[in-house]
C-alpha cells in the first residue's frame, strides 16, 4: 500500500510542476505586446503586416512599420513603436 501512496504522490508532484510551468509561460506571454516599427533589419519576430514573409528575421530595413517585435508590455510607445492599428494606418498613408 505504501508503494501506491509513494507513486501517487510522485505523480501528483509531476503534474503540479507541469501546471505551474504552463501558468508561468502564459504569464510571461501576457506581459508582452507586439510593437511595430521598432525592429532592426533581420530582427523582426515573425510575419509582417503586408504578408510578404511569414518568418522571423526576414525584415529588410530598420524600423519598418510593418514589422514587429515582442516587447515588455508598456514599453512600445517609449521606444517609438506603433500598435497594429497605427502601423496599418501608417502603411496606408505611404501607399
Amino acid at each position: 500500500m505504501n508503494h501506491n501512496i509513494a507513486l501517487s504522490t510522485a505523480l501528483a508532484a509531476a503534474l503540479t510542476l507541469g501546471v505551474i510551468s504552463d501558468v508561468e509561460a502564459a504569464d510571461k506571454r501576457a506581459k508582452k505586446e507586439k510593437c511595430y516599427g521598432v525592429s532592426l533589419a533581420g530582427q523582426n519576430d515573425c510575419s509582417n503586416i503586408a504578408g510578404t514573409h511569414s518568418c522571423a528575421g526576414q525584415s529588410k530595413i530598420d524600423n519598418d512599420p510593418g514589422e514587429w517585435r515582442l516587447v515588455t508590455k508598456g514599453l512600445c510607445k517609449t521606444q517609438g513603436g506603433l500598435t497594429r492599428k497605427e502601423a496599418r494606418e501608417k502603411l496606408k498613408q505611404k501607399a
